[in-house]
């Protein structure tokens, strides 16, 4: 059996499927079409389900050992610009993010991986989750038992940052870890005509988002990686007024516990001594959303070694500060997170994820299912 002819033989309905997606597009925890029709195929093909809210856990073989593969089946909250026939029906929601080509790359290799079932060397779990877009949802799927038993996990992400058709692997830390923070400083209010007798807060938080940017120029080593970004900043209504508030959120990323440390204890410091300095005081609510995900060795060489066999052209991705929830996966289960190449300047598909005209290159889709069907008849 050849992966790749077998993906080859339904491009079109791999494609046809990514298209149906994306025209009905359904933010985190509200994929009850999506996740229908994907369960329907599945019982079809002979697939034993158990569903984890709009999740879907999908097992099938035999074997002692089981590898899973995981695709993300939620939009997000972007209105489409795109002009295309499969463009969104959906007013405010898109795939923007490409979880539409997740899905049907690994509905495709459901389909091939069920019609091959004795070949199996191993057991096979596919994972179909919900609310990867901030949601977490690959908590649930773990809390919902998508990890027992599993001994090796793999995704695909189709990836802006190389050329249409490049598989990219990266062993260790691929993506950033991904905290938030919420801030509030408060200062006395009053005329805008008499700053003298009140305690300004919108300077005090001017103060306070440069004084953030010198923890990663400043406080982090050079040779390390760190982000803090303040993303949403709100005070007052009227023009003539010094408000009594200021609200502030953002997020910060990390690939190490030093690193997420140092940046939350210098929040706060730098919060505490803006304030203290100018008679304000201030709240602050910080958290970390979710950890790195870093990549086994093995699991990579093993991703690799598939990729290559299957003739796909393979090189090393970029570390980014992005963040993925397949980072919980991997923090139980050795595997690997891998990009798929969708950039093709001569489709005009150049949009960055989470853009309002991201598309992706759909004629390389299928190498994906190929990769995802090559991975579960490798024996681990």
């Amino acid at each position: 059996m050849n992966p790749l002819e077998e993906a080859l033989k339904i491009k079109d309905q791999i494609i046809a499927w990514r298209r149906d997606f994306h025209m009905h597009p359904e933010l985190g925890y509200e994929e009850e079409r999506t996740s229908k029709i994907v369960e329907e195929h599945l019982r079809e093909w002979g697939y034993r389900i158990k569903r984890v809210g709009t999740g879907i856990i999908a097992d099938i073989g035999k074997g002692e050992k089981t590898v899973a593969l995981r695709a993300d089946m939620d939009a997000l909250p972007v209105q489409e610009e795109n002009d295309v026939p499969y463009k969104s029906r959906i007013p405010g929601k898109m795939h923007a993010c490409g979880h539409d080509a997740h899905t049907a790359m690994l509905l495709g290799a459901a389909k091939i991986i069920a019609e091959h079932e004795n070949e199996l060397p191993n057991k096979v779990r596919l994972l179909f989750q919900p609310a990867e877009e901030g949601g977490n949802g690959a908590l649930k799927m773990i809390e919902g038992g998508a990890l027992e038993g599993v001994n090796a996990i793999f995704g695909i992400h189709v990836w802006m940052e190389l050329p249409s058709g490049v598989v990219g692997i990266r062993e260790g830390p691929f993506m950033a870890g991904v905290g938030r923070f919420e801030v509030e400083i408060e200062g006395k209010g009053g005329h805008g005509a008499s700053p003298h007798e009140t305690i300004d807060p919108i300077p005090i938080a001017a103060q306070v988002i440069l004084a953030f940017q010198t923890i990663i120029s400043r406080n982090l080593n050079p040779l390390e990686s760190g982000v803090v970004s303040v993303g949403s900043i709100k005070a007052g209504e009227a023009f003539n007024v010094i408000p009594e508030r200021v609200y502030m959120s953002g997020t910060y990323r990390f690939f190490t516990s030093e690193t997420k440390s140092l940046i939350e204890k210098r929040i706060e410091e730098i919060l505490k001594g803006t304030t203290l300095a100018n008679n304000a005081s201030y709240g602050l609510k910080i958290e970390e959303v979710g950890p790195p995900t870093i990549n086994d060795p093995e699991m990579v060489s093993l991703a690799r070694k598939v990729a290559q066999n299957l003739g796909l052209k393979v090189e090393e991705v970029p570390k980014t500060m992005g963040a993925e929830d397949f980072a919980f996966y991997l923090q139980k289960v050795p595997g690997a997170f891998i990009a798929l190449g969708i950039k093709n300047e001569e489709k005009g598909i150049i949009y960055p994820h989470h853009h309002p005209r991201f598309n992706v290159d759909e004629d390389v889709l299928h190498l994906g299912t190929a990769l995802e069907v090559g991975l579960v008849f490798e024996r681990i």
